[in-house]
């Protein structure tokens, strides 16, 4: 087992150190081994980081991350669980995906708009179906 310091470990992650802290405070990672006093990680901690990393970033609450990597109750299956929580979860995505595709849109059409504000460019596009 290969133990670095929570600076080595938060480069390598592109994180905060602060962040890998607030992740051991919520449960979300282990409480490291300590060598003087000094946090110890253990280098495999990456995968979770980036798994944590990018379930917040596509819209999972630190509670949901929590409940996905270790939440689940003696007797409960974890597929179940996992599935219930992953249809949930992508009905969301769908719903952010509609919205940004919206607003990538909006962009594209106000790039090549030589309208001085955003409301006679919205009239130029509900009138004309583009500015």
């Amino acid at each position: 087992m290969n133990l670095i310091s929570i600076g080595q470990l938060a480069a390598k992650a592109e994180i905060n150190a602060s962040t890998l802290r607030y992740y051991e405070s919520v449960g979300l990672l282990p409480a490291p081994e300590r060598q003087n006093g000094q946090r110890r990680y253990d280098e495999q901690l990456l995968d979770r980081i980036n798994f944590i990393k990018i379930a917040q970033q596509t819209g999972f609450s630190i509670q949901e991350i929590g409940v996905l990597l270790e939440g689940f109750e003696p007797g409960d299956s974890l597929s179940e669980r996992w599935e219930q929580m992953a249809r949930q979860k992508r009905i969301e995505l769908e719903e952010r995906k509609r919205q940004l595709n919206s607003m990538i849109q909006i962009l594209d059409s106000s790039l090549s708009c030589k309208c001085l504000t955003w409301s006679e460019c919205k009239e130029k596009i509900e009138t004309n179906g583009s500015c």
